[in-house]
């Protein structure tokens, strides 16, 4: 279970992601106004997703940073109407007064890709109750790519998660109210990222539900030599063999194709 101001989350959950930004890599402008991105995330709510991942700042390889009050301006109406329709929200951002207002406005979940780096974050999630997801980064979005390197990636993305799921309860945020992300494609080499998702299960064995997002990621495209926007069947496989090693949601563009992938590795592993 994962519980998020009051409500309590069950696995397998697809997350629908809406991109409200001008950069971001997959679909960087097409949400960009108000209307766009609520009328898209209604679809991705259609298409079955449990819950919409709201971003108001690009995180890909190299983005520029976006000021808190320009994020804002994107990400609170958007928060807002899909809370009126009664959606669980998540807000991506590392912006501690980001994190505040949107939860203001509906959300329930922040998703700090930072794993909490700003301590006055954790703090957000504790005044609110707040869910959160606590990802792996090595590096900045500006700086991730350059060089990452690891003597083990897998034992190393294991051990700064936990350590940083130790800090939120050691700050007052409930056990029951943390998710994990290895942080796919943030600061790891395709071989680093192949390496996580063939031993997901290692995070998974931490009794942490476990956050994977693999959708459209660059290293997806140097194994399958697909274009960004024709990566859904490639993402689709991570999906299944995410929720077949038992981890508790995946972070997808396409949701009826995740759902659809979901669904059949669910039944197999259910056999």
């Amino acid at each position: 279970m994962w519980q998020v101001r009051g409500r309590l989350l069950e696995p397998s959950l697809v997350i629908g992601i809406v991109n409200v930004t001008p950069d971001s890599f997959s679909d960087g402008g097409r949400f960009f106004d108000t209307a766009g991105a609520v009328a898209h995330g209604r679809r991705l709510l259609d298409e079955g997703a449990a819950l919409l991942d709201v971003g108001g700042e690009s995180t890909r390889p190299g983005a520029d940073p976006v000021d808190a009050e320009d994020e804002m301006k994107r990400v609170l109406p958007v928060i807002e109407a899909f809370a009126n329709d009664g959606a669980i929200v998540s807000v991506d951002t590392s912006k501690p007064s980001v994190a505040m207002a949107a939860i203001e406005a509906g959300a329930a979940i922040i998703n700090d890709v930072t794993a909490l780096a700003d301590p006055e974050m954790a703090h957000v999630a504790v005044s609110t109750g707040a869910g959160v997801i606590l990802m792996h980064m090595q590096g900045t979005p500006r700086t991730m790519q350059r060089n990452p390197s690891y003597g083990d990636v897998v034992r190393e993305v294991r051990e700064y998660l936990v350590a940083r799921s130790d800090f939120a309860q050691s700050v007052g945020i409930e056990r029951e109210a943390i998710a994990i992300d290895p942080g796919m494609g943030f600061g790891k080499t395709v071989d680093q990222n192949l390496a996580l998702l063939g031993n997901v299960q290692t995070l998974v064995a931490t009794g942490y539900p476990v956050v994977v997002g693999t959708s459209r990621k660059a290293f997806l495209g140097t194994v399958s030599g697909r274009a960004v926007t024709e990566r859904d069947v490639a993402t689709a496989a991570t999906v299944a063999l995410s929720v077949a090693a038992g981890v508790f949601a995946v972070r997808v563009h396409n949701v009826a194709a995740a759902q659809d992938a979901r669904r059949i590795a669910e039944a197999i592993v259910n056999a």
